[in-house]
């Protein structure tokens, strides 16, 4: 029996992020491009939410609109009045700053906390991604998986709401993407936020999240969803995960070969 429920997902009551009928429209005339149609999509509090699709689908595009960086063509998003925070890919760290320095950042702007005390938190979200060594090293002399975590140690000194993430993981290496899967779950688990994470590989996909959606090629429409009933904590070889994954996978493949990727 298919995992997949190939209706859309009903708007979960009460959820902290609700996107209704969203659609995001680039360009005019000959060169107008249909990014995303008639998304509806809703995230209950808490709740880890995986979007899956193919390059060009739109998923990047609506944590966009969801962070409010971009206008929806139609439609519309709620957030519950909660803190929204985005994560890229790239850790776009301030490179004259140490790993403290761009930790501090969002401190300074979200609190009006003396000098010693944001310090000691900065410090504290650094030593939460396992970064206490290496506070004082400037983002050229760290490796790719230590920038992106102090990327979520920034991200987490949002004190957000809603954890918005665009594929943060993708450039990594096995090993340190799975570690960082870990570190995650276990922040996430900890703290109780809401995410929502982008990603085109279906194994993380469901190593991560209690939900995935599947997005169609462009325009990015919702294609089904999937919930994922495994016990966590989880890991990304366990022979558990690939029911699920070849399933998402090949729905994916579907897509693509139905709309040409």
């Amino acid at each position: 029996m298919s995992l997949l429920r190939t209706e859309a997902p009903a708007v979960i009551g009460g959820a902290p992020v609700t996107v209704a009928g969203v659609s995001k429209v680039y360009g005019r005339g000959d060169g107008e491009v249909v990014a995303l149609r008639d998304i509806s999509l809703g995230v209950a509090a808490g709740e880890f939410v995986c979007l899956v699709g193919a390059s060009g689908s739109g998923k990047s595009t609506l944590l966009h609109l969801i962070a409010g960086l971009e206008r929806p063509a139609a439609g519309s998003i709620e957030t519950g009045g909660g803190r929204v925070a985005l994560m890229f890919q790239e850790a776009a760290l301030m490179p004259w700053l140490s790993a403290l320095g761009n930790v501090l950042l969002p401190i300074r702007i979200r609190h009006s906390l003396g000098e010693a005390e944001a310090h000691a938190e900065a410090r504290r979200l650094l030593a939460m991604v396992g970064l206490q060594e290496f506070m004082r090293r400037r983002p050229h002399e760290l490796s790719g998986g230590m920038r992106q975590r102090v990327a979520l140690a920034r991200a987490l000194a949002e004190e957000a709401d809603v954890l918005l993430m665009d594929e943060p993981f993708g450039a990594l290496d096995a090993i340190t993407r799975d570690l960082l899967h870990e570190e995650l779950e276990q922040i996430w688990r900890d703290r109780r936020m809401t995410v929502i994470f982008v990603t085109h590989d279906a194994r993380e996909a469901v190593r991560l999240a209690d939900r995935v959606v599947i997005f169609t090629s462009r325009p990015g429409r919702v294609a089904g969803e999937v919930a994922i009933s495994l016990p966590r904590p989880r890991r990304t070889d366990a022979p558990e995960l690939s029911g699920y994954a070849s399933e998402i996978g090949e729905r994916l493949r579907a897509e693509v070969r139905l709309h040409g990727g």
